[in-house]
Parts: structure tokens; C-alpha cells; sequence
């Protein structure tokens, strides 16, 4: 296989970049949360449902937005414009999330940063259409996210130094904090400069005199007709439900481990341990992708992920935390990366941002239904195990409709 392109790297690096902050969002953040809720007397179990509650709300929003934005960004010169200020959004929120002390303002702050990072990747999936070739497009996939675990662990390990060490090098907590939420903020910016000023759109729809109405025609005229491209709609449901146990663990995780009394400090070293697991991981996947279907591939990811989810539901100790962020890393990056490429060789290029509008509601804004459950079952049950067990099913459903999308012929076999 040729070398990646200079293009290619750069389209990457945005994966390093953003991957800071999901990181965060995966350990530092919900802990700090934590600490501001234990100011005002919250509960552990409502600790997490509130915690759940904003991620939910987060992804509702994108869900609604996504499909309307990636329409139209697929117009001539829209996409790199609109992607920026999605991004920007998303760096001064994670910048932002230094000053409130009260945990409603933090969490306020918290839903509109994760707006602006879940926006820009819409665009930015789309974007992979555009920077490379279809027979390379499995391999530039799982390197962005390869490369983003692995990336994101620079500012990450930073960023502990002053959450772990405040009291030795004679600062607060808060003060660590910020320090921290700084330093992955600016990361972010900076991986993102190169990409900016290199890419260009490459596939298009001639600008409209009316663009906005017109997109917002041709996005009602694609979901009256997706049901018939049967490939696309059926990969479109699979996706929903697997996806949205793997971005629900993501977004829980810590705040599971947390509020089941688990040491703060171990849970932010195993969620490390979790990015340099998925490095290698996604890589093999890549080399696997050349000897094998992605859609084998990805049978397997969704069954390991089950697995993960059902041994999460007894997790009450320290060392199982470490054995599920090991197994998360393993299979984190692979149905990430193989499901983005996958969906990008079935699609029209044309209409990559609408599309990918659409991905977007069936993976991120799954998610608003997974963390919602975990919330709800966690406070009618009292208990949070319960609450975490409802993620299997939605992979067993994923499964299901994932066979039935592989046996339909589409454009990336024609």
C-alpha cells in the first residue's frame, strides 16, 4: 500500500487533536464534575443519572442539528467554514469549563463544548471522501483513530500531572483543573491548524441560489428515499443500536467506576491504559481489513463488545475495571474506524455531508438513548449495575440488523 499522503496525516491529526477532549470527557471531567456535585450534597446514584441526563441532551441536540449542517456543508465551499466554527465552539467550551463552580453551570458548559466537537465531526468524517482514495479508506480510518488514542495521551498525561500532583508543586485542585482543561484545549487547536490550510473540498453541490432552502429539501428528499436504498438504511439501524453501547460505555465509564466507590486515581490510569491498548489494536485491524471483509470484521467487534458489556454488569472491583478498559481498547478504535469507512464506500460522494448527518444521529445520537437508560434504570432500581446491564441488548440488536445489512449488495461490492 502507498504511504500515507501529506493530506492524509493532516486529516489525522484532527483525530489526535479532538481526542483530547474525549479523553477528558472519559476521565478527568466527570470526576471534577463529581467533586463540584459532592460541594452541594448530590448523591452517587444521582451523580450519575445527572451525568447521563447531559450527555443525552448533548447528543439530542446533535442529533437534530447534524443532519440539517451536514446537508449544508455538502455545498461548494461551506464544508471547511462551517467545520471551523464547530471546532471553535468546541475549544473555548473545553477552555471554558475552568471558571464555573457550581456542578449545573459546569454541566451547562460541559453540553455545549461536546455540541461543538460532536458537530465537527460530522464534517470531518465527510471529509474522508474527499482526502483520500476508496481502497485506502479502511486504512486512513483506523489510523485517525490510532493515532488519536495514542495522541491524546500527551496532553492527558500533562493534564494528571497537575490533577494528581496540585498539593506538591503548591497549587488547588481548581487551579490544577484548569490548568488542565487549558492545556487540551490549546492541544486541540493546534493539531486542527494543518488540516485547515490544506484541505479542500473535492466533492460538492454547486451552490443554489436559495442554499439553505434547498438543503433542507434535498435532506427530506434522502430520508423519503433512504428506506429504498436498503444497504445504507439497514447498516443505518445496525449502527444505532451497536454503536450506541460503545459510546455509552465511553461516556459512563468513569462515572460508573466513580460512583461505585472505585479509587479516582486507578480509574484515570486504567482509562490510559485504555488508549494505548486501542493504538496497536487499531492498526491490526487495518492490516485485517486487507485480508478480510470489514463487515467479518465488525461482526466481531459487536460480539467482543457484548461480552464487555454483560462482564460490566458484576464489575465491583478494581482489577475488573483494569480487564474491561484493556478489552474496550482492544476493540475501541476497530468498530469506530471500520464502520466510518465502511459507510463512506456505500454512500453518494456528492452527498458525503448528509450522509454523514445521518451517521451521526445513528451513532452519537444513539447514545442520548443508552446514557438516558443507564440513568433512569440506575434511579428506579437503586441500583447502577442494572442500569449498565441494558447496554448487551442493544449490541445483540445491532448484531441483527448488522447480518442483515451484509447480505444486501451495495455499492461497495458493485
Amino acid at each position: 500500500m502507498n504511504k500515507l499522503t501529506r493530506l492524509e496525516k493532516y486529516w489525522i491529526l484532527y483525530d489526535v487533536g479532538n481526542s483530547a477532549f474525549i479523553l477528558m470527557v472519559s476521565t478527568i471531567i466527570p470526576i471534577y464534575f463529581n467533586y463540584l456535585a459532592s460541594l452541594e450534597n448530590i448523591s452517587e446514584v444521582d451523580y450519575l443519572a445527572y451525568w447521563g441526563y447531559a450527555a443525552s441532551i448533548t447528543t439530542a441536540i446533535v442529533a437534530i442539528i447534524g443532519p440539517i449542517l451536514g446537508t449544508i456543508v455538502d455545498t461548494k465551499g461551506y464544508k471547511k467554514p462551517i467545520f471551523t466554527f464547530s471546532m471553535m465552539i468546541g475549544v473555548l467550551g473545553l477552555a471554558a469549563l475552568s471558571i464555573p463552580k457550581s456542578w449545573i453551570i459546569f454541566l451547562a458548559i460541559f453540553v455545549i463544548a461536546k455540541i461543538g466537537y460532536n458537530a465537527s465531526l460530522i464534517f470531518y468524517d465527510s471529509m474522508l471522501l474527499d482526502i483520500t482514495e476508496p481502497d485506502k479508506m479502511d486504512t486512513v480510518s483506523s489510523h485517525g483513530y490510532a493515532w488519536g488514542y495514542i495522541g491524546s495521551c500527551i496532553p492527558f498525561v500533562i493534564s494528571l500531572v497537575f490533577v494528581l500532583f496540585y498539593e506538591s508543586i503548591g497549587l488547588s485542585f481548581q487551579m490544577g483543573m484548569t490548568i488542565a482543561f487549558l492545556v487540551n484545549a490549546l492541544w486541540w487547536f493546534f493539531m486542527t491548524m494543518p488540516l485547515l490550510k490544506n484541505y479542500h473540498q473535492v466533492y460538492y453541490i454547486e451552490k443554489p441560489e436559495h442554499p439553505i432552502k434547498e438543503s433542507f429539501t434535498r435532506l427530506k428528499n434522502t430520508l423519503k428515499d433512504i428506506t429504498k436504498e436498503r444497504k445504507v438504511f439497514l447498516f443505518l439501524v445496525s449502527f444505532f443500536f451497536y454503536i450506541d453501547g460503545v459510546y455509552t460505555i465511553i461516556e459512563m465509564a468513569t462515572a460508573y467506576g466513580n460512583a461505585l466507590g472505585l479509587d479516582s486515581n486507578g480509574l484515570l490510569m486504567a482509562l490510559l491504559v485504555t488508549q494505548i491498548v486501542a493504538f496497536p489494536f487499531a492498526l491490526i485491524f487495518s492490516k485485517l481489513s486487507k485480508m478480510y471483509k470489514p463487515e467479518l470484521l465488525i461482526k466481531i467487534c459487536i460480539v467482543a463488545y457484548t461480552c464487555i458489556a454483560l462482564f460490566a454488569i458484576q464489575l465491583d472491583q478494581q482489577w475488573e475495571f483494569w480487564v474491561l478498559a484493556v478489552c474496550v481498547g482492544m476493540f475501541q478504535g476497530a468498530i469506530q474506524a471500520l464502520s466510518r469507512s465502511y459507510f463512506a464506500k456505500i454512500i453518494p460522494n456528492e452527498k458525503s455531508g448528509e450522509y454523514f448527518g445521518l451517521f451521526d444521529i445513528c451513532g452519537k445520537g444513539a447514545s442520548f438513548m443508552g446514557t438516558t437508560l443507564v440513568g433512569v434504570i440506575s434511579q428506579l432500581t437503586g441500583k447502577m449495575n442494572i442500569g449498565v446491564g441494558v447496554i448487551s441488548v442493544m449490541f445483540v440488536i445491532g448484531l441483527f440488523f448488522f447480518i442483515k445489512s451484509s447480505n444486501v449488495r451495495g455499492t461497495s461490492e458493485s
